[in-house]
């Protein structure tokens, strides 16, 4: 969710509700403080979701692919990453430590790297059920969600991937493809076991309906798993109605966390932005941050200024454009003629991805379906990140504190010092000016990759 992405989707978003489109707003465009977040890897110019997650959840820059970890651990190099020495914690084990109550909230597998970079250390995102060292020497992240700290310590989980979390002879509960677990486990059981031992008021949830019974005052502990893979598009949700919107699942989980006095931490992300892109489908894309920015919305309703942090930001963005020069109410969707030349081109394009063998030759709406693609200069089978920085939107308990131009690694700092937990808890603390935040929610647009 980069600037290209977010000044579409407001012109998206504006043009659905009968608007030329660039007067409308985003919910969170209207947050007083605003600073960029520069996100390259220590390895590569451009990032991939896990070295990403890491600077801003961790505060350590990472190797391209890593979860988790810091520089000494090169991807899928298992023997680099064993030594405990080279794992750093995240916001989330901070917020742990101090009493606080913890959950996250994607539209993703669970499993996948926005996530996996609050609880797991890993030396590749992709050992997501397995992993070629074991679960002595590499365990994979499902299994550290489940069975190590802090995952198993998490109590809100909410987003797909259920193929994660079953043996490989056991058939998903919908989709009826087995799960992807070599190791004979089954997780959702085990997770069961370990928090039915905790506390009495547990539930595991795979559907909209078992969702919607579950109520935030009878819920310690939630765990929900709505698809076998990455939840819906939301084109394609609203007409199944068979799992719950990204604005439901924030609803309840700050329902759930809120009940801690101490304070939470959530994290929310709008995950397949980032997948609409990469399959050169910018309607999909804006169609997410549109209901992504619903979720904020719903957030802002939900939280008080005076004692709750909200960040909207993204772990990188794409190489999706808006072209010149259409006319003030262009649909941003469709083409423009230019005046001498007398091309017709598309106002969404692509440095790269499928898009390049789509037809440059337009039929009347024909840029406008669910799926089209748009047109890209080189042809990749996915398409690319891309590698400017990215903004960060902040409004509420000492927000004042993004501002300028500072690299990822900064944001959980700083998120830290207001909530006064991990490393700079004590200066915090020693602060006449700022006290401890009571409760705290981090929206990553991917986050997205990072409400």
């Amino acid at each position: 969710m980069g600037m290209s992405t977010i000044t579409a989707a407001r012109i998206y978003k504006g043009q659905k509700a009968g608007l030329k489109g660039a007067e409308a707003e985003l919910t969170f465009e209207d947050f007083p403080h605003v600073s960029l977040s520069k996100t390259y890897a220590i390895d590569r110019q451009t990032s991939d979701s896990a070295n990403t997650a890491t600077a801003y959840l961790c505060g350590v820059k990472a190797n391209y692919g890593t979860l988790g970890v810091n520089g000494k651990v090169k991807n899928e190099d298992c023997d680099s990453s064993k030594d405990n020495s080279t794992h750093v914690s995240s916001i989330l084990q901070w917020a742990q430590e101090e009493g606080k109550s913890t959950g996250f909230v994607t539209t993703t597998r669970v499993t996948h790297a926005t996530p996996a970079g609050l609880y797991a250390h890993s030396a590749s995102r992709d050992w997501e059920a397995e992993s070629p060292g074991g679960d002595e020497k590499c365990p994979d992240i499902a299994l550290q969600l489940v069975k190590q700290n802090p995952g198993k310590n998490i109590q809100v989980i909410l987003g797909g991937g259920r193929q994660s979390f079953f043996p490989n002879n056991e058939p998903d509960v919908e989709s009826k493809e087995m799960g992807k677990r070599k190791d004979g486990k089954n997780l959702v059981n085990e997770w069961l076991d370990h928090k039915n031992n905790i506390s009495s008021k547990v539930n595991y949830v795979h559907n909209l309906e078992g969702f919607e019974n579950v109520t935030a005052d009878e819920t310690d502990y939630l765990l929900g798993l709505f698809e076998y893979s990455h939840m819906q598009y939301e084109f394609e949700r609203v007409t199944s109605n068979s799992e719950p919107s990204i604005t439901d699942m924030t609803k309840k989980a700050i329902q759930i966390l809120s009940k801690n006095s101490k304070g939470y931490f959530l994290l929310v992300e709008g995950g397949r932005i980032d997948h609409g892109h990469h399959d050169g489908m910018a309607k999909r894309a804006l169609e997410e941050v549109v209901s992504f920015d619903k979720a904020i919305k719903l957030a802002l309703e939900m939280t008080n200024r005076e004692d709750t942090l909200l960040l909207v930001t993204a772990d990188h963005s794409h190489t999706m454009t808006i072209s010149g020069y259409p006319l003030r109410g262009n649909n941003i969707l469709g083409t423009y003629v230019s005046r001498d030349e007398k091309v017709e081109y598309t106002v969404l394009g692509y440095a790269n991805g499928p898009g390049y063998n789509t037809s440059r030759t337009f039929k009347k709406n024909s840029t406008l379906g669910n799926d089209y693609k748009q047109p890209a200069t080189f042809y990749l089978e996915s398409e690319t990140h891309g590698g400017e920085d990215v903004p960060v939107f902040a409004i509420g308990a000492v927000a004042h504190l993004f501002h300028g131009v500072h690299d990822q690694t900064y944001i959980p700092h700083a998120i830290g010092y207001a909530a006064c937990i991990g490393p700079n808890k004590d200066y915090c603390k020693g602060a006449a000016s700022i006290s401890p935040i009571p409760s705290f929610l981090v929206p990553f647009v991917v986050l997205a990759h990072i409400f």
